[in-house]
């Protein structure tokens, strides 16, 4: 029996080109066909599971706030394409919430590709999420088991806090925008020569210097 190798995207990563796999908004080009957005695509172990139902609906409620970090929500699954759309027709029908992004029908290979398949949690595809930037580059991941659902207002913070960061050059503390030493503040990278740490305990407010923090604007 041939070994199925598995890859895992590592942060810093091109993702890998998924070309023409099947949507239920068309054929796409991932993440070609997305440059200059930032994406957050997700993969779920099954269609018609009630977790994955509860993430689905999370997902939706809050796509207007992915909209307006300029961000597409993709989902995945190795169900066929016509599962997906019943699902999808099954949860506007019966719980009132349209899923409005697009839904990949993926096989074992993508799934492979993209790290989901892990032999110890059985033959579907874990909860995996990936961050990717508008260049295409892969700047978060997370994994979950089948049994634990996520936390969509997780994955929205760490949109925020990556785009923040790029475009202010600073770090995002824990819990960030409530962090319980700096509140919504954010953190300046530590000097690198003992000049310019000297100088920063003079001009920012630091516990130390190589904690040095300021407001968020």
């Amino acid at each position: 029996m041939e070994e199925r190798k598995t890859n895992m995207p590592l942060l810093g990563d091109k993702f890998p080109s998924l070309k023409g796999v099947k949507t239920t908004k068309g054929v796409m080009n991932i993440p070609e066909d997305l440059e200059g957005r930032w994406v957050v695509l997700f993969s779920h172990p099954a269609d018609f599971t009630p977790v994955c139902t509860t993430e689905f609906v999370a997902f939706a409620k809050r796509q207007k706030e992915f909209d307006a970090l300029n961000c597409t929500l993709i989902g995945m699954s190795v169900d066929q394409i016509f599962s997906h759309i019943k699902w999808v027709e099954w949860i506007e029908e019966n719980l009132g919430v349209k899923i409005e992004f697009p839904i990949i029908a993926a096989n074992d290979e993508i799934a492979a590709k993209l790290g989901m398949l892990h032999p110890g949690k059985g033959t579907n595809t874990v909860r995996a999420v990936f961050i990717i930037d508008p260049k295409g580059v892969v700047r978060l991941t997370i994994y979950y088991p089948q049994e634990i659902g996520r936390n969509m207002d997780e994955i929205l913070r760490a949109l925020k806090a990556l785009q923040l960061s790029d475009e202010k050059g600073v770090a995002v503390p824990a819990g960030w925008p409530n962090n319980e030493l700096i509140e919504d503040k954010v953190i300046i990278p530590p000097a690198t020569d003992i000049e310019s740490a000297k100088e920063r305990l003079k001009s920012e407010t630091c516990f130390d210097w190589w904690f040095c923090y300021k407001e968020n604007d």
